[in-house]
């Protein structure tokens, strides 16, 4: 099957009836990719609004890609700014390692603030006519999914009420990190991802639209955060842990007045995505660390193939159970890359200058090779996958 356009063709989706727990980016694709298909499709959401924290995200073309195909493209291009490259840097000395050119990524690579990817699903999703339901908290959800629907949909997140559902309890572990998010105002900065490495530590840098800039920093250490995006912590601290960093790193962080902190933990891949009648996505089937910038890029592949295999197969067991074997092995190569990022940008020693100046050398003899190398990932089209 190939479907790549906004409108596809009615299939065996046309009158089910879809319940979404979860409004934030996986929960809405799904409800467009599903309206658009004939769908019935109520979000259910337990926040008084559709919104998101203040933070950014790197929208790469295997998101992209689906987003487009639910005719998403042009208002992207509006919020959104499109990404030149994706730059190294020494923290310690502020030295640039290599600069590996974006440009020729198709759809383009795009930094967007994850309030104004929300706030367009949720309008295309009005006009798709998905009913909204909001301060609505599900607290319990039965193998048979909500009352009245033909298919409930987990997309709601780390503590996803239905995961537990289809799978055992399991305890998540602390990875011995902790990240901060910001966001501060920075006008002219050049579309460009750059990532801070020093030993133990990083941070990733990335303008916004309306001239402002996104910081994520991430720190190795024992003592334990909570996790979650909610947490406010003193900047102070965010500045103290890159205090011997370079003094361009420095400035920006000086401009924090505001910042949150979370705890970094590992979660499996859920062994059991579906039953008969319900099915997971995003971060409530796979979470995900932050050091491949494939969060809500996983989570926005889910959606479409979920609604993809649903319409083009009948009988819904079937097409769940299709639905999970195309997408597990995905998803489980993204989390490994991202843990293998993690352990990458935290070098120290002669490792750390071993790994730099390998990317100093990759970056004049083959500057393709680091982006190509992610070829598996941002290649992938799941608007033209067979199932």
């Amino acid at each position: 099957m190939k479907k790549s356009t906004a409108t596809i063709d009615v299939g065996a989706n046309a009158g089910r009836s879809i319940a979404i727990i979860g409004g934030g980016i996986g929960g809405l694709t799904a409800a467009l990719a599903f309206a658009r298909q004939g769908a019935q499709v109520t979000v259910h959401e337990q926040a008084p609004a559709i919104a998101e924290v203040g933070a950014g995200l790197q929208l790469t073309p295997n998101g992209a890609r689906a987003l487009a195909a639910l005719g998403l493209a042009d208002a992207l291009d509006q919020s959104g700014l499109r990404a030149t490259a994706v730059k190294p840097v020494d923290a310690l000395s502020g030295r640039a390692i290599a600069r590996f050119d974006l440009t020729r990524q198709t759809p383009p690579y795009r930094f967007v603030h994850r309030a104004d990817l929300i706030g367009l699903l949720a309008q295309a999703c009005a006009a798709a006519g998905v009913r909204i339901v909001l301060n609505a908290r599900i607290a319990d959800v039965t193998a048979d999914g909500l009352s009245g629907a033909d298919l409930t949909l987990g997309a709601d997140g780390l503590h996803s009420v239905i995961r537990p559902v289809l799978n055992t309890a399991d305890a998540p572990f602390f990875t011995g990190q902790v990240a901060w998010r910001a966001i501060i105002p920075a006008a002219n900065v050049p579309p460009v991802a750059q990532i801070w490495m020093a030993p133990g530590r990083h941070v990733v840098t990335y303008p916004l639209a309306r001239n402002r800039l996104n910081i994520v920093a991430v720190q190795e250490r024992d003592i334990w955060a909570a996790e979650g995006w909610h947490h406010g912590d003193d900047p102070a601290n965010l500045r103290a842990a890159f205090a011997d960093c370079a003094a361009p790193l420095q400035d920006l962080l000086a401009g924090v007045d505001a910042c949150n902190l979370w705890g970094l933990f590992r979660h499996k891949v859920a062994d059991h995505w579906h039953n008969d009648q319900i099915a997971l996505l995003g971060d409530a089937a796979h979470p995900t660390l932050p050091f491949l910038a494939q969060g809500a890029n996983l989570a926005i592949e889910d959606a479409f193939t979920l609604a993809q295999i649903t319409d083009a197969q009948p009988n819904l067991a079937q097409a769940l159970h299709a639905y999970q074997s195309a997408r597990r092995p995905r998803v489980s190569r993204a989390i490994a890359a991202a843990n293998a990022n993690a352990r990458n940008y935290h070098l120290s020693g002669a490792p750390r200058r071993v790994a730099h100046l390998g990317l100093k050398t990759l970056g004049k003899i083959a500057p393709d090779a680091f982006i190509n190398r992610l070829g598996w990932l941002y290649d992938h089209d799941v608007t033209t996958s067979s199932v």
